[in-house]
């Protein structure tokens, strides 16, 4: 038929490629190349749709086939045995659509080829549709933004219109949303930015979040609900504090990966979805990878671009300006003037450890304009604990680009008092205590088990 669209199979594997061919033969025109060789003569002679290549071949490799295919805008979608899979994700940064691990399971290709073909040619990056990424709400621009932070925006800037997975890691309150959301308004989709908080649902509850449910799925299910994965299609799905999910649905959730399709709880219709994940986490997913309790393949589907987000004290020379929009935004919020920040206020709140880190700055702020009665924060509105942090921060602060087993015990010092002090004013509520921080509940019950164990 003059419309069926026409695949190129490259395997050195005479059984896969038969295998393939016979599946694909369904639906599609096929080329077959039983080496890298003569995949790059095919490429180069015919017109193909869509190229599925096995990485490692003799000849010419699976990252030579991908460049030939880019080089004539052809979406590639790499074949890649499980240990060479640090491999594949190093081909999705060049330009490769996605990878399917092997042993390949048919139906799961068959999703990623259709999604592949589906979006059409392959987008090569050029200097001249490089997106300008502009100043987000919450983030330093550009005159006094911290080196780190730099090389944050650099990269966003650069991966913003790919469909590659990010992993944004680093503290609680380091800003994983904003940079989360910078990269959805600059990628040029035009679904929907969807934000998941994990922590804060049950397992259950997560899952008919992501899923949706049709009626009757449980008792409640009163009607159909559409899930995250369905509300994100053409847009960003954003799961934050991706390490506190279980085991069960990380299964789930790498099988959504490879296939964008999947079934709503209680449901046997199949539903597609084209969106393009961010995730962030405050955890060491390398080190949760080593103990066993998060999937190693998982981590490499979430991981394809990694970005750390430094802690704000480590980039101490953007307070000034993160204060001076906070102080504007919440006085605008409240009717009143944009007040004046003496330099006694602003050098303790420039030496606090901040262990919240922007969300905790944030928060204080927007304290002392409420509390204040005039049009100028005066140093009497910073929390009375502050005076010992800046004092404590100062004293063990660290020697500039080396690191300090004495200036990190100042700040988990702090830390813990900060910690105490909220769960005082809160009764010992660690809920209300875990809003007053910044921090999600789960987090803070993370961080009372480390201080127990320490002791």
């Amino acid at each position: 038929m003059a419309d069926r669209k026409k695949i190129l199979i490259a395997d050195d594997e005479f059984n896969t490629r038969t295998a393939l061919e016979r599946y694909f033969r369904r639906k599609y025109d096929i080329g077959t190349a039983a080496d890298g060789a003569e995949a790059l003569r095919l490429i180069a002679g015919e017109d193909f749709d869509l190229v599925l290549t096995d990485l490692r071949m003799p000849g010419a490799d699976g990252m030579a086939v991908l460049k030939a295919a880019a080089g004539k805008g052809i979406p590639c979608v790499l074949l890649t045995a499980y240990g060479s899979i640090t491999d594949a994700v190093q081909a999705v940064k060049l330009g490769a659509y996605d990878f399917v691990s092997k042993p390949v399971k048919l139906d799961q290709l068959e999703a990623v080829a259709e999604a592949a073909l589906k979006n059409g040619k392959t987008t090569v990056q050029t200097e001249e549709k490089k997106i300008v990424v502009p100043p987000p709400r919450g983030v330093v621009t550009p005159e006094g933004i911290s080196t780190p932070m730099k090389a944050v925006y650099d990269t966003a800037r650069t991966v913003a219109p790919s469909r590659a997975s990010v992993l944004l890691r680093g503290e609680s309150g380091t800003g994983k949303e904003v940079i989360a959301r910078l990269i959805h308004e600059t990628s040029g989709r035009t679904g929907a930015f969807v934000p998941v908080h994990c922590a804060a649902l049950t397992a259950t509850i997560l899952e008919s979040e992501l899923f949706g449910y049709e009626k009757g799925a449980f008792t409640g299910a009163n009607e159909r609900k559409t899930g995250k994965f369905e509300q994100a299609d053409k847009g960003t799905l954003f799961l934050d504090e991706i390490g506190e999910i279980d085991a069960a649905t990380q299964v789930k959730l790498l099988r959504v990966l490879e296939t964008r399709a999947f079934e709503r709880v209680g449901g046997i219709e199949t539903v597609h979805s084209d969106f393009r994940l961010i995730s962030a986490t405050n955890r060491d997913l390398r080190q949760m990878v080593r103990d066993g309790s998060f999937r190693e393949d998982l981590f490499y589907r979430l991981s394809v671009i990694n970005l750390e987000l430094p802690p704000l004290r480590e980039r101490r020379n953007e307070i000034p300006a993160l204060v001076r929009e906070f102080a504007a935004e919440f006085a605008s919020e409240n009717g009143r003037k944009t007040p004046e920040i003496p330099p006694e206020t602003m050098r303790k709140l420039c030496g606090a450890p901040w262990p919240g880190n922007i969300r905790e700055l944030r928060n204080c702020i927007e304290s002392m304009v409420v509390l204040s009665t005039g049009d100028v924060l005066d140093v009497s509105l910073l929390p009375p604990e502050m005076e010992s942090e800046v004092r404590s921060a100062q004293v063990e602060k660290p020697q500039e680009g080396s690191p300090s087993a004495q200036g990190g015990m100042a700040i988990r010092d702090a830390e813990s008092r900060l910690i105490e002090q909220a769960l005082e004013k809160c009764g010992g509520n660690r809920t209300k205590a875990a809003e007053m921080l910044g921090i999600s509940r789960r987090t803070l019950q993370r961080k009372l088990a480390e201080k127990n164990n320490e002791g």
